[in-house]
């Protein structure tokens, strides 16, 4: 009998431990759905890119093409012991977002919580760059942190508080974030004016003094990209309208570049990283080969106006539709860049563990190729009802029947899509991962009512329209 009662005892205490603990149990059991390529894989999945992330924060050294900030955070996790840790900590900021999210909208339950993360896991390219060792993943969650800031009215003060300071350092990593944030404050703006949703710009704010600081450390130099310009640069020359300024100013202009102007390249990648090309041959290399970049930019723009608006709505148009999975899934590279790292900062064990992984053996790509169809598919369908539930919710708030907060997620996802097309396409050159890090956000307006339990009310802030009816739900997706 006592056996029994000792027994009971242990399995109420366990029940009742769960319970306590439910969410956190559901965001680490999320995190563990949103990394599954790379527990597939045998390892975080790596960019030759990595290799200059782990540089900066390992020596540490200025990279003049990249901010100082997403190789510091590496740092902070892996410590020289695994790239595991790393990948963990990004699992777990994502689905920590996710049920923060639910829980701004009304909708968090543990159950919910776990369906929402396996559907993203199974059917979107989410899990490929969460498990990806790249400042990507952090577009999405730049996106979800401004959502939250501006209409997470159920978030505690200390909820808030660390999602403003993830999306101070979200914006930070990569400056394309920077337009996308500026998209969605915008947007946030236009939905709901005033003191509550103008918070959303203080981490776009604390951001740029990040890089501004960072630059005038490093670089002596005060600026947000001290050389951006050869980017810009690049991309106006492979668009065409860079390269008639310079063949029409050269050799009177007297440009390091005037020597390749009967010879440019048409491609943008092979423009900037050509070791024989303009950039690279430049006295003083990218660096210095910045301001005379700066100069032919400005030019062009006030030569060719037209040419270069039309381009970058062309390369815009473009990103959109580039979402495949793939582009960073081989092992191209990898083993002059990234391996100088593991072996420089590293145990050897994780030298083994890497080449052990399907990536380092060219296995991975096949793994993600069958999934590209059906996510082409699901992320169109999502974007149609996405933006569907947009306009049904600015309906309803023009009749002054709905709350903005319903009309908030859509409007920040396909405001952030557009930016991060300008941004990526335009701005440097349409390439899938670029739009396909950042799409699988139009699955959350649609899904989220559906995967989640939805209360009986939802509470309205203070100031917003109350219902036309109660016996008619506000509009949602």
């Amino acid at each position: 009998m006592s056996l029994r009662l000792v027994a009971a005892a242990r399995s109420l205490w366990g029940a009742a431990w769960v319970r306590q603990h439910a969410v956190a149990l559901a965001v680490l059991a999320g995190a563990m759905l949103l990394v599954w390529p790379a527990l597939v894989n045998g390892y975080p999945i790596l960019f030759t890119d990595t290799h200059a992330f782990l540089v900066q924060a390992g020596q540490p050294r200025m990279v003049w093409d990249k901010p100082f900030t997403y190789g510091p955070f590496l740092r902070l996790f892996h410590e020289g012991v695994s790239l595991w840790l790393p990948l963990a900590a990004q699992g777990l900021i994502l689905s920590h977002l996710l049920w923060l999210t639910a829980k701004a909208l009304g909708q968090a339950r543990a159950g919910g919580h776990l369906l929402l993360c396996a559907v993203l896991a199974a059917g979107s390219a989410a899990p490929w760059f969460v498990s990806l060792l790249m400042p990507d993943i952090f577009a999405p969650v730049t996106v979800l942190c401004l959502f939250l800031l501006g209409f997470g009215v159920r978030l505690s003060t200390r909820e808030r508080a660390w999602v403003g300071v993830l999306a101070t350092a979200a914006i930070a990593f990569h400056l394309t974030h920077l337009i996308i944030a500026a998209a969605c404050i915008a947007a946030g703006l236009l939905l709901r004016p005033g003191r509550r949703t103008l918070r959303m710009a203080l981490p776009l704010l604390a951001a740029l003094a990040v890089l501004v600081l960072t630059n005038a450390v490093g670089f002596g130099r005060f600026g947000v990209s001290p050389f951006g310009a050869v980017f810009a640069l690049a991309r106006l020359v492979g668009d065409g309208p860079a390269a008639a300024v310079i063949r029409r100013s050269c050799p009177q202009a007297g440009w390091h570049i005037c020597a390749f102007a009967a010879r440019l390249p048409t491609d943008s990648d092979d423009f900037m990283w050509n070791p024989q090309g303009p950039v690279w041959t430049a006295p003083g290399g990218p660096e210095r080969f910045a301001a005379e970049a700066g100069t032919i930019v400005a030019r062009t723009l006030r030569e060719e106006p037209l040419w270069v608006a039309r381009t970058a709505l062309a390369n815009t148009l473009r990103q959109l539709s580039m979402v495949r999975l793939g582009d960073v899934l081989k092992p191209d590279g990898l083993e002059t860049s990234v391996t100088g790292s593991l072996r420089a900062y590293f145990p050897p064990a994780e030298m083994d563990r890497f080449h052990a992984a399907l990536q380092a053996n060219g296995r991975l790509e096949a793994v993600a190729a069958p999934l590209n169809p059906a996510q082409g598919l699901l992320l169109l369908a999502a974007a149609l009802a996405t933006a569907w539930q947009l306009g049904r919710a600015l309906h309803a708030h023009g009749g002054r029947g709905a709350d903005p907060t319903r009309a908030a997620l859509p409007a920040l996802v396909l405001a952030a899509l557009l930016a991060n097309a300008f941004a990526c396409g335009a701005l440097s050159g349409p390439h899938h991962r670029y739009q396909a890090r950042i799409a699988w956000l139009v699955l959350l307006p649609p899904l989220l009512p559906r995967l989640v339990r939805r209360p009986a009310a939802f509470p309205r802030p203070p100031g917003s329209f109350a219902p036309a009816s109660r016996s008619r739900p506000a509009a949602s997706g």
